[in-house]
């Protein structure tokens, strides 16, 4: 495996790791008052544009990152939805 690759392999991990705090706080607390809605919208189009890049240039840690971040953050704006 060369290094670009490595590197974005770990900033893939880092990208999806991010949100799991919160995502597990929403979980647990079944609150999402503090969490802004703005926020995760622009999180929601942000990794659904760098998916679709990812995947149009074939580049594997953008697509699995984004795939998980876009996940987690889609979960956490359904939760603050929800929750209203």
């Amino acid at each position: 495996m060369d290094l670009i690759i490595a590197l974005g392999l770990i900033g893939a991990t880092l990208t999806t790791v991010t949100l799991i705090p919160q995502l597990i706080k929403v979980f647990k607390t079944r609150s999402t008052k503090d969490i802004s809605a703005g926020m995760f919208v622009l999180f929601v189009i942000d990794f659904f544009v760098w998916l679709i890049y990812g995947i149009l240039i074939g580049d594997i840690p953008l697509i699995i990152a984004n795939s998980f971040a876009l996940w987690e953050a889609s979960i956490i704006l359904i939760f603050k939805i929800i929750y209203k």
